[in-house]
């Protein structure tokens, strides 16, 4: 049985004279830049009930006409093993792991790969029942690029706690990264807002839509071409350290997505970004209790950083 499309009709404010149809879907239904512009050339955009491009401009007190695209079909959670996640904590409330790189938090459409809660599944875990189904449990991510620890919530004081702690900033969220060239200061706080990028939906930018990001750096140690960074988020940002390094000059070694070097990485050995959750600690959700976990680097990770050193000091 077919479904009938929902249309979404807005008039255009006078603030967004002149503006691309793209553009001014992309401030009133927010949607990005290149989503707008797919709905445009779909025929699914009308302007005071004409179809229109996606660069033809707009004025104030038009309507603008979009056909809304429809919901993705919700993803099921596979129990597949993960070879490589290690499990460092385990009680009746919380399951900490180290997630490896090329692995998701949970499912999502378009990512067929392994996830962390299908790992769990396989090895007979059960987590929370809060949370979509897909990702029941989860009460934060790392990158499927990044790998490090991770906290579950397998009990539903668990999932209750975390969230709340999480949203308080209050966790302690500490990562290690290799970053291009040497950050002035050596020491510092990124505050800049973070939203999806303008042009490409895979990715994130500054941008002043964007919601506020504050990241936290001192430097660890500096080598020739590189500087390894300690991390401290104040925010949870998708992408934050790879988005802010980048803004400021220092991308992440081996982080192509976001300007790095292909050079420098392949000397390195790398086939991703040096990103590493290094330490976590939080409230425990039943005893009250502050508890920290961590993990060394990866072998890909030292591999680099054994190689940078060389070049420094060889």
């Amino acid at each position: 049985m077919s479904t009938i499309p929902e249309i979404r009709t807005l008039p255009v404010p006078d603030g967004l004279e002149g503006e691309r149809v793209d553009a001014a879907i992309s401030r009133m239904f927010g949607f990005s830049r290149t989503k707008a512009a797919e709905l445009a050339a779909a025929g699914k955009v009308q302007v005071d009930g004409s179809v229109v491009g996606k660069s033809e401009r707009v004025h104030g007190g038009a309507w603008l006409e979009v056909e809304m695209p429809q919901a993705p079909a919700p993803v099921q959670v596979v129990a597949e093993p993960v070879e490589g996640m290690e499990i460092v904590h385990d009680d009746e409330d919380v399951v900490v792991v180290v997630k490896p790189v090329g692995v998701a938090a949970h499912p999502s459409p378009g990512w067929s790969g392994p996830t962390v809660i299908g790992g769990l599944a396989a090895a007979g875990y059960r987590v929370s029942t809060s949370g979509a189904a897909e990702r029941q449990g989860i009460v934060h991510r790392l990158d499927v690029g990044t790998s490090g620890l991770m906290a579950v919530a397998k009990s539903e004081r668990a999932y209750t706690s975390l969230k709340r702690q999480f949203k308080e900033r209050t966790v302690d969220k500490r990562y290690h990264t290799l970053v291009q060239g040497h950050p002035d200061p050596t020491s510092g706080t990124i505050d800049a807002p973070i939203g999806r990028h303008p042009q490409h939906d895979y990715k994130w930018a500054v941008t002043a839509e964007g919601k506020p990001s504050v990241t936290h750096y001192d430097l660890i140690e500096a080598f020739r071409a590189a500087s390894l960074l300690d991390v401290k988020l104040e925010t949870g940002r998708t992408h934050q350290i790879r988005v802010h390094m980048a803004a400021h000059r220092h991308p992440c070694v081996g982080d192509l997505t976001y300007g790095a070097d292909p050079t420098l990485a392949k000397r390195l050995r790398l086939t991703r970004q040096w990103l590493h959750a290094v330490r976590l600690g939080f409230e425990h959700p039943g005893t009250g209790d502050w508890v920290e976990y961590a993990s060394e680097y990866p072998d890909d990770l030292q591999q680099a950083l054994d190689l940078v050193r060389e070049e420094t000091y060889g």
